[in-house]
């Protein structure tokens, strides 16, 4: 199976630019290169396909670049956006470019990174509207998919020239590396055209330069990819823990596992054909999207951080979160409602305090029901005191109401 089948069959392949690409790509080692968009400071799921069949490329034998946009970082790519971007600061820019470049690290180990803030500060604007800018058609650029989709809510004139600066990135590219192919998502196909015919007119019609796309990723009712209720799903574990990551996975519908494992894992088609088949045989035990969680986890967190995860998924299940670190039942209860103490506190006031209870008439009632347990340990006396010396590396009491309500008391 050619690489370019295997892209098809696992969804990875939307469009590419030239059918001569597939027996290149079989033939040789191919220089290729995909950017990384500083205007944040981390990527999210929803940004992995690209990354993803960079991978697939580089464990093919191809030699990846990744082209950190520290310079059209500060113009604002207006592909798939409905208005103007907030203009980053340079510093900005430089800091988030370097936090990506450890994240696509990761996914891509073998990627050489280069920066296009490195060439596009050697132009000035004469030079280059004469050297650059002559070659790009207004008509041409008007009917780009980026640009048509912004023209009735308006589109200024930075955001306007950013294809010819991408442009301008992959004839570099081209000239310096010997780079024949860009990737990208499928909005991004009327920028890497735009660079393929900037090499053509400025290197003739025989330098041979390739485009690849793969699909925008939407979820099977419509909504973006990688968004969830409070927002994106983010590859920094600062901004979204591994066990939150993790659960996103397990949470996703048996279909869209079954397409992720097909398109985001290094699992063989053949793997995926019979974690479908014991999918069908018992569903209820969400075969896909255990394998697809412990996948994602490892690739993007590494193995230490799947088995941290797989412990505070065990202790919540069993109910004894007694077994976790300070630092886990941070990451396991990440959003339940907490409350401080810098001291010893009533196990009636605590109920209150964390919002388990309206009222302390209501606390002592729930303790009576025998429906309240601070670290898995029932409590049927209203005047427990909960100390620090009790507290889960002295820092926290993990409180449950019922079968389902938690929250957290911190000790400061």
């Amino acid at each position: 199976m050619t690489l370019i089948e295997e892209l098809k069959q696992r969804g990875l392949l939307h469009s590419l630019t030239d059918e001569a690409l597939e027996e290149r790509l079989e033939k040789e080692s191919v220089t290729f290169y995909l950017g990384a968009d500083p205007s944040d400071s981390s990527l999210h799921v929803g940004h992995l396909m690209t990354y993803i069949l960079a991978r697939r490329l580089s464990e093919r034998g191809h030699q990846p670049i990744l082209l950190v946009g520290g310079g059209t970082g500060l113009i604002g790519d207006p592909s798939g956006k409905r208005e103007e971007r907030r203009l980053l600061d340079f510093e900005e820019v430089a800091e988030n470019a370097k936090a990506l470049a450890t994240q696509v690290k990761r996914i891509i180990p073998g990627a050489r990174i280069v920066n296009n803030y490195d060439w596009l500060k050697t132009y000035d604007a004469i030079g280059f509207l004469r050297d650059i800018g002559k070659h790009f058609s207004i008509n041409d650029m008007l009917a780009k998919d980026s640009v048509k989709s912004r023209l009735e809510s308006g589109i200024s004139f930075t955001e306007f020239s950013y294809q010819i600066i991408q442009a301008l990135d992959y004839l570099k590219l081209f000239e310096n590396e010997n780079c024949t192919l860009q990737i990208g998502g499928q909005d991004q196909w009327g920028n890497i055209t735009a660079g393929i015919e900037l090499i053509r007119r400025r290197r003739g019609a025989n330098a041979k330069a390739y485009g690849l796309v793969a699909p925008l990723l939407t979820k099977s009712d419509g909504s973006k990819f990688g968004k969830t209720a409070d927002g994106a799903v983010w590859l920094d574990s600062d901004r979204t823990s591994p066990y939150a990551f993790y659960q996103y996975w397990i949470n996703v519908d048996d279909a869209e596992a079954l397409d992720r494992l097909k398109q985001f894992t290094s699992l063989s088609l053949e793997t995926i054909a019979d974690i479908e088949e014991r999918m069908a045989a018992s569903p209820h035990e969400r075969h896909a999207q255990k394998a697809l969680a412990e996948e994602m986890t490892t690739l993007l967190h590494g193995e230490e951080a799947l088995k941290q995860v797989q412990r505070i998924t065990q202790a919540l299940f069993s109910g004894d979160v007694r077994t976790l670190s300070a630092e886990e039942i941070e990451m396991g209860f990440e959003g339940v409602p907490w409350a401080e103490s810098a001291g010893p506190i009533n196990i009636i006031d605590a109920l209150v305090e964390t919002s388990l209870a309206k009222s302390k008439r209501e606390a002592r009632t729930f303790i009576k029901q025998n429906a309240v347990r601070v670290n898995d340990v029932r409590i049927e006396d209203i005047e427990t005191e909960l100390a620090p010396s009790d507290a889960i590396e002295g820092a926290y009491h993990v409180i449950r109401r019922g079968k389902k309500r938690y929250a957290l008391l911190k000790h400061v």
